[in-house]
């Protein structure tokens, strides 16, 4: 045999196989060891990085991208331009949604106060928000790159633009573990009679374990869909059928060594917990009038402010992260129903009241100190009219808008009373400090006591992390 047959023999799979047995021995057995060992652990309480100045996080989404120009973003100059043309400078070389041929510049028909000891503007619409805006971090200088739904709110919420990554709270109790063994350490809200565009993707676990994927709850009906046991199970015979089950689970496991196969059985084994935790948590009815009065619930029924005083029931128990999504926020002036005189205002109201219950509420109970509130859309709106049906609508409405648009924080280590970055003129580009997905995503993992260079996941030979490979993030330190 020659010395280059020798070396062709010796890169063959059939070679590899039959001489390496004992790497590949204890290659198997050292990850079905981290595997069995990681299933022990994936939703046990774990320790931060640093200390965290947030244990847990209210996220509110309001899906299709609320106008950042009539809630919290005025522009005097953008007023006296109403009605005229768009200039072409801010057209060329744009990829708009839908806006066609040359629209009209569009002032708001709402006026702005100054709020608080920080003298923060708001519009009329958040009469309840001004209340605490002295809490609050407003940050008018968002900026994304997508301008479509679901991208935006891929991006926004999972690090990538498409399907495929873990959510922003799957990464927080795989980072973190959760506090209440008897609950979902991640739950997910939703109001407004839809999903977001992007569906369930949103709160899912990706490339980790599955046992971190949000949970979704109701508060009109059963709280999970399916929890409860079959007509002729009772507990103690469900107790047994999990039992064998969990044995043929692990089973399973010894023979396939995959990490999947132990995520079954806890989610198993949370759920017949949870059939006892839920319901009682879930319970709205339990809270006196008084908070129903302040945050203007009505249990049995579905609406986003039951799913904020929800909220709050859950962080109190111990869930690490809740996400709340609110759908009906986009308003492209088509319709009455999406016009920007006739449906924002409703859409403002029915939001204005409930959140400002919770922060308030958070706050009197010790519990906003630890608790980050997040809220805002995927992207804003656009200066100028939508005009997709030309000047034959008389509605009135803005196009998607990637390039600027406002979110606010409080609680949970933010240092409220203050603003972050600015707009141009008109609202249509960021003037200063721009705030990208993956700053905000920074931040929120840096509150929680993580992170966000270091905390990543070993998937398909890379070390994936929520805001990317790259490293272009920072943490707002300006907020903190």
């Amino acid at each position: 045999m020659t010395v280059q047959t020798e070396l062709i023999q010796r890169a063959t799979r059939r070679h590899f196989l039959s001489g390496c047995q004992l790497g590949l021995a204890s290659m198997y057995l050292r990850s079905l060891r981290a595997a069995t060992q990681g299933g022990e652990r994936w939703l046990a309480p774990k320790k931060p990085h640093f200390p965290a100045k947030a244990k847990s996080v209210i996220y509110l989404h309001m899906a299709g991208g609320p106008s950042q120009l009539e809630l919290f973003d005025p522009k005097p100059e953008l007023q006296k331009h109403n009605g005229s043309d768009c200039p072409q400078h801010l057209l060329e070389g744009k990829r708009f949604a839908f806006i066609k041929g040359v629209p009209k510049m569009l002032g708001t028909p709402y006026r702005f106060l100054r709020a608080g000891q920080s003298g923060t503007w708001v519009s009329e619409l958040l009469p309840h928000f001004a209340e605490f805006a002295d809490q609050t971090a407003i940050v008018r200088s968002m900026t994304t790159r997508e301008f479509n739904h679901a991208p935006a709110q891929l991006l926004l919420h999972t690090g990538s633009a498409r399907l495929g990554s873990a959510s922003m709270g799957a990464w927080a109790t795989y980072g973190l573990g959760t506090e209440n063994q008897d609950l979902p350490g991640f739950v997910v809200l939703v109001s407004g009679n839809k999903t977001p565009s992007a569906g369930k993707s949103l709160w899912g676990s990706g490339f980790l374990p599955s046992v971190h994927q949000g949970v979704q709850c109701r508060t009109q009906g059963d709280p999970v869909l399916y929890l409860g046991n079959p007509e002729g199970m009772t507990r103690s015979l469900r107790r047994l059928t999990l039992d064998a089950l969990a044995d043929v689970n692990r089973m399973d496991h010894e023979r396939s060594g995959l990490p999947d196969t132990l995520s079954r059985i806890q989610q198993y084994e949370l759920a017949f917990r949870m059939q006892v935790s839920v319901p009682e948590v879930m319970d709205i009815s339990r809270e006196p009038d008084s908070v129903h009065s302040m945050y203007g619930t009505e249990p049995g029924k579905s609406s986003f402010a039951n799913n904020c005083l929800l909220a709050r029931r859950l962080v109190e128990n111990g869930v690490r992260f809740v996400q709340l999504y609110d759908w009906g926020w986009d308003h492209h002036g088509t319709a009455r129903g999406t016009d920007i005189r006739y449906d924002l205002p409703e859409r403002a109201k029915a939001i204005d009241r409930p959140t400002a219950a919770l922060v308030k509420d958070l706050d009197e109970r010790g519990l906003l100190e630890e608790t980050l509130v997040v809220w805002g859309g995927e992207f804003g709106r656009t200066p100028m009219r939508e005009n997709r049906q030309g000047d034959r609508t008389e509605y009135f409405g803005r196009d998607h808008h990637p390039f600027a648009f406002t979110m606010w924080l409080a609680g949970g280590g933010i240092k409220g009373g203050r603003d972050l970055g600015s707009t141009d003129d008109i609202g249509f580009y960021v003037h200063e400090d721009p705030v990208t997905p993956r700053d905000l995503q920074a931040t929120i993992l840096h509150l929680l006591g993580l992170d966000p260079f270091e905390l990543h996941y070993l998937h398909q030979g890379l070390k994936e992390r929520l805001i990317g490979p790259a490293g272009e993030a920072r943490v707002l330190k300006q907020l903190l």
